[in-house]
Formats: C-alpha cells, sequence, structure tokens
C-alpha cells in the first residue's frame, strides 16, 4: 500500500548521518524506571543460532531475564518474547544462557497494545456501488497485457498466493470463488498465528480486501477480474486494528506462509514503527537481522516475496533523513544511510515495485532509486474489490504490488517447477523496457532497461504465459 493507501504505512523513508540511526533500545531505555520497577509490557525480537539446542537456551535465557517467550523460529533462530522488566535487554545476557544471545532488541517504542501474549494507517479506498461486470474500467490489466496473458491461462488452482496485510473479505462474491479458509491466519496478537475461523478477515481497513481484487478476482461474470483469476488466495493478516506492522507480524506472516507452501506472498506495507530500519547495535540492528533471517528463510523454501516501494516519493538509493520514526510514540528527525532499510521491500530476494500512471509516467507519490526498484507497474486509481459486497478506487504503490504479484503468480502457474529466483529472472527479463520521462527529470538515473523510476520495466503478463 502507498502511504497513499496506508499499509503501505506504508513507506516514507529518508537518509543519514548525524545523529547516526536512533535506535529503539535508547528510546525504551530512557524511560526505564528504576532496577527493580516494571516497566511497560514491551516485545522483543531474540537472535541466536539457528539450532534447536541454541533456540532452547536463548528461550531460557528470555524466561531468566524475567521474560516470556511468545513464539520461537528454530528454522532462523529467532525468538519473539515479551517482558515488563525494563533492563530487559541487559538482563538476559547476564543470565546463565546469555552467552547464546547474538543480539536482542524491541519491536516497537509504544506498550504493546494487545496486552499481555496471549494499518499502519491504511486510507480506505473511496468505495463505488456495485453495478454491473466492470472489467472494461481496468485500463491496469490493459497496461501490462494481463487481458491478453487470459487468452492464454487464467492460472492454475495448485498455485497459492499469500495476502499478507489487513486481512480479507473472502465473502466478496468476487474474491469467494478463489478463497483460501484453511490456509488463513492472524498474526496480529503478538506474532503468534491465529487460525480461529475469520480471525484473518478485516476489522477497520479495506485495504487487504482491495490488494486481494487486483490479485486474483474471480472471472465469474460479477465485477472485476484479477491479474491471475484462477489461481488461489489466502487472508495473512498482519496489521493490527490501530494500522500497526510490528516485526513478529510480518515475521509471522512470512513463516506461515512458507510452511502452507504459498508461492507468492503480496507485502503492501513497511514495518513500524520504523520506515527505515538502520543497522545499529541496539533494537533496529536486531530486529533488521531478525526479518531479514525470516524472509530469507521463506525464499529458501519457495515462497516468492513481492513488497510495495513505498509513498514518499523518496530516492531508495539515496537515503540521508527520517522525520517520520518511530510512528507509534513521537518522531524524531534523525540521518540516516543506506545501510537503514525500508523492510521488507529492500530486503535481498524481494521484489520491489514502483507505481505508475494510466499515462505509463512514474505515479507522484512512489518512491524510486536506481538498482533499488525491480520492475514497475499501475498504482493510481485502481479499481479492486472492498469489503461488504463493493468497488472503489484506490492509489498508492500498494495497488502497484498487487499487480506484479499476480503475474508472478501466472509465472508459477505455467512454470510449475520455478523457484522465487527462476521467478525473479523472469520479472525482470520480461517487463517492458520503460524509459526516463523525455523532459530530463535529474531524478531518473539510468537507462532504459533499467532506471531509477521503473527499474527493469512495466511487469508484462502475456509474456509470463507464453514461450
Amino acid at each position: 500500500m502507498s502511504r497513499t493507501s496506508r499499509p503501505r504505512r506504508l513507506a516514507a523513508g529518508l537518509s543519514a548521518a548525524a545523529l547516526a540511526c536512533v535506535s529503539l533500545a535508547a528510546a525504551t531505555e530512557a524511560s526505564a524506571a528504576t532496577p527493580d520497577a516494571a516497566g511497560p509490557l514491551m516485545n522483543y525480537v531474540v537472535n541466536t543460532k539457528a539450532t534447536p539446542g541454541h533456540v532452547r537456551k536463548a528461550e531460557d535465557a528470555v524466561k531468566d531475564a524475567g521474560g516470556t517467550v511468545l513464539t520461537s523460529y528454530r528454522q532462523f533462530g529467532v525468538v519473539v518474547a515479551q517482558s515488563t522488566n525494563p533492563n530487559f535487554r541487559t538482563d538476559i545476557r547476564a543470565t546463565h544462557n546469555g552467552r547464546e544471545v547474538q543480539s536482542v532488541g524491541a519491536t516497537r517504542t509504544a506498550a504493546v497494545s494487545e496486552g499481555p501474549g496471549g494499518l499502519n494507517s491504511i486510507d480506505d479506498a473511496e468505495a463505488t456501488p456495485v453495478l454491473d461486470p466492470r472489467e472494461g474500467e481496468q485500463w491496469d490489466m490493459v497496461q501490462i497485457k494481463a487481458d491478453q496473458a487470459h487468452a492464454v491461462t487464467d492460472g492454475s488452482r495448485s498455485v497459492l498466493v499469500g495476502i499478507n496485510d489487513s486481512g480479507v473479505d473472502d465473502t466478496h462474491p468476487d474474491l469467494a470463488p478463489n478463497f483460501d479458509a484453511a490456509d488463513s491466519v492472524n498474526c496480529v496478537n503478538n506474532g503468534v498465528p491465529d487460525t480461529t475461523t475469520g480471525a484473518w478477515r478485516p476489522t477497520t481497513s479495506s485495504h487487504g480486501t482491495h490488494v486481494a481484487g487486483t490479485v486474483a478476482a474471480a472471472r465469474n461474470g460479477v465485477g472485476i477480474v484479477g491479474v491471475a483469476p484462477g489461481v488461489r488466495i489466502a487472508s495473512v493478516k498482519v496489521v493490527n486494528d490501530d494500522g500497526f506492522i510490528y516485526p513478529e507480524y510480518s515475521i509471522c506472516g512470512i513463516v506461515w506462509a512458507a510452511q502452507h507452501n504459498m508461492a507468492v506472498t503480496n507485502h503492501s506495507y513497511f514495518i513500524d514503527p520504523f520506515e527505515f530500519w538502520c543497522k545499529d547495535n541496539g533494537d533496529q540492528g536486531a530486529v533488521q537481522e531478525a526479518v531479514r533471517r525470516a524472509y530469507a528463510w521463506a525464499s529458501d523454501e519457495g515462497t516468492l516475496s513481492v513488497a510495495a516501494a513505498g509513498n514518499s516519493n523518496y530516492d531508495l538509493s539515496n537515503k540521508t533523513t527520517d522525520r517520520n520514526s518511530p510512528n507509534d510514540t513521537t518522531p524524531v528527525t534523525r540521518t540516516i544511510n543506506n545501510d537503514c532499510l525500508d523492510m521488507p521491500t529492500e530486503l535481498p530476494g524481494v521484489i520491489t515495485v514502483a507505481s505508475t500512471t494510466q499515462a505509463r509516467a512514474k505515479s507522484s507519490f512512489s518512491n524510486f532509486g536506481l538498482n533499488k526498484i525491480d520492475v514497475a507497474a499501475p498504482g493510481s486509481s485502481i479499481l479492486s474489490t472492498l469489503p461488504g459486497n463493493r468497488y472503489g478506487l484506490a492509489s498508492g504503490t500498494s495497488m502497484a504490488s498487487p499487480h506484479v504479484t499476480g503475474v508472478a503468480a501466472l509465472m508459477k502457474s505455467t512454470h510449475p517447477w520455478w523457484g522465487p529466483r527462476d521467478i525473479e529472472r523472469a520479472l525482470h527479463q520480461e517487463a517492458d523496457d520503460t524509459a526516463c520521462p523525455t523532459t530530463p527529470d535529474p531524478r531518473c538515473t539510468g537507462t532504459t532497461t533499467n532506471n531509477a523510476f521503473y527499474g527493469e520495466g512495466i511487469a508484462d503478463a502475456l509474456d509470463a504465459v507464453t514461450p
């Protein structure tokens, strides 16, 4: 989603130097009371070696430091913990098993709102009444040649796509035929999977339902048609009712997706509360490492992640300042550099998608950056599904990303033996080269085949399904 359409809380970003990176550790420790006093309820990631034995010892260290283990990922050595101990980061290292801890960091600057373990703000789309089939209004499908691709295939039922977002309305008539409830989940309770029926539905945001329609609205004689109307979709809810996507939510979501054999996942958000997580020696560095491990593991398991580039009209290849973080307490202006990442879109192996207009120009809000953008896709005034059997328009890189997710799903459908890196290469090779504006724009650096605005070009669904 774009900041315009909130999850891509969507992404604003900035860059580097004097204040260095203000870490969550600094913010949290400053508010700690006395060594013996209880502090606010906080969540942490604890990084250790990726073996069952090391993870067990890290779990013991959490308990010895007065914390509770919420969930553990032995596959890549990350423990998500919770504690009211204001000295948790220090105390965990002082425990008998503290040597097992490689790094530890708070996942937010505000106290945990969901309570003991147990949207970024998203702009709702402008609703329009349901009339008759509206495929003719979908200029976006024409731009990426999805209309032509559908003459070849609508996609395979064997391909499952994860909508990692604010929830999906599975009762919508354009989504119900393709919805997979058995593989859907809610991850916003401290990052612990909740499979209660309907827990993965939207509660305060239409964002995820809009994204889902672009990926796979069914070809059923009603409303619109998605890029890959023949594939299945699952809701992986990672946005809480306040609009935040905390690290533990995102980690839970991507691990769930990989464990449930989702070939492609869409991430139209940035992970809160930092628009850019810096590689420091405190909270941000620990969180960046934990999230990196999770997405790398999912990729190794066969899940490709596609993410929105963000809606701050910001050069991701030249970061200098961040004025918007942390967004769950009080933002401070800080100097940052290119080691500070907008996650998950800037993680290795994640497909970063910029937004285009109907005229094939860069959308005014879209982030950009040479060798940062993989491909571009339509993201301005996109018609898609909304909760309650509605349809509406929304804009943002949040709307661009699901077009590429749909193209990737078509690729997987026609090449079922392909893995994430195969699909990534094909997305690059088959995108339509798009040159920088004819009126010179100094921000658009690079060549026609690879530049800061469009990356490798505008995604091409037709090439995705033809030899």
